[in-house]
């Protein structure tokens, strides 16, 4: 190739990434566009959200929303006039009189809006941008730490607890409240053992906001709603599920975003990162550690040999 064909093919790209970034920047409303932490005020307390705000083309914005509850589901169009973000989405799990409506603006770096409620009433929200998460070195390992113990002295019980442990089985009889660590975890590495029956779903949390799925879908499709899953967010790339009343094992990485899933000794995500927290969640505060969770309230199911390897070289 000429010096001259090449400094041609620079200028094109040159252009065609000056006009992808002028076109972008002419969408009206998209210096909001990006990850946003919600979190929303409700009668029973604050709960935690999260939203994406995309721009699609030259013409609109899109995005995608996390309740306090379920999964990430799309936003087909967000609407902007005088300043003011809406938008509005069929409910998923939860049951409306209408379907959830959202009104907002961009004051500084924060969010601040509404939401209609269950029973229509509006519920206040302000959000901030998530943090990248990113990382600059590699991790090093700290010692491993059992969680498990016959008094269950590293983890907080639940009003409604209905997990016990019966020869060094943590056992959870029936749906009831789940099970978080007094202690909170920057990146670590995770070892988990679990055994459910037929029909079951529990789920572990990762910094009590990104949900690792589990549930009896052996011989299913892999999608992000099954087991090997980040809920909602990541499909594993196969099923390595086993039949229920068999142990499986969880082996998980996770470091800023990223995370790693191995399911029975399969890889089924490989370092992949995390868009935001899942249902759920305990907060949004994601730039900052967080307990393991175990989901109770969905099932029974049964964990031993828990084990955690923190990293001793980050801090949040």
């Amino acid at each position: 190739m000429t010096v001259s064909k090449t400094l041609l093919s620079l200028f094109i790209v040159l252009l065609l990434s000056l006009n992808t970034a002028f076109a972008q920047s002419g969408i009206m409303g998209a210096e909001a566009a990006g990850k946003w932490d919600i979190t929303l005020q409700t009668p029973n307390g604050e709960l935690p959200s999260w939203l994406e705000i995309e721009t699609s083309g030259n013409q609109a914005l899109i995005g995608q929303f996390v309740g306090p509850a379920g999964s990430a589901r799309p936003i087909s169009e967000i609407n902007f006039s005088n300043g003011t973000y809406s938008f509005t989405i069929p409910p998923q799990w939860t049951p409306y009189d209408e379907d959830p409506h959202f009104e907002f603006e961009l004051n500084g770096d924060k969010l601040e809006g509404w939401t209609t409620g269950p029973n229509g009433n509006k519920l206040e929200w302000t959000a901030v941008r998530a943090p990248s998460l990113d990382r600059e070195e590699e991790p090093v390992w700290g010692e491993p730490i059992n969680l498990l113990d016959e008094n269950l002295s590293k983890w907080e019980l639940a009003e409604n607890n209905q997990f016990q442990m019966k020869d060094r089985i943590l056992v959870n009889q029936k749906s009831g409240g789940n099970l978080v660590t007094k202690q909170k975890f920057s990146d670590f590495k995770l070892h988990v053992e679990f055994r459910y029956p037929e029909g079951s779903n529990s789920g572990v949390y990762l910094r009590g906001r990104y949900e690792a799925q589990i549930a009896d879908n052996y011989g299913e499709e892999p999608e992000s709603h099954y087991i090997g899953g980040i809920y909602g967010f990541i499909d594993p790339t196969v099923n390595a599920a086993k039949k229920a009343g068999e142990w499986q094992s969880y082996d998980i990485t996770l470091t800023g975003r990223m995370v790693t899933v191995v399911l029975n000794g399969t890889e089924v995500i490989c370092n992949r990162p995390i868009p935001g927290i899942t249902g759920g969640a305990l907060d949004s505060n994601e730039g900052e550690p967080g307990p393991i969770m175990l989901q109770g309230d969905h099932g029974p199911i049964e964990f031993r040999n828990i084990t955690i390897t923190p990293a001793t070289n980050v801090s949040m």
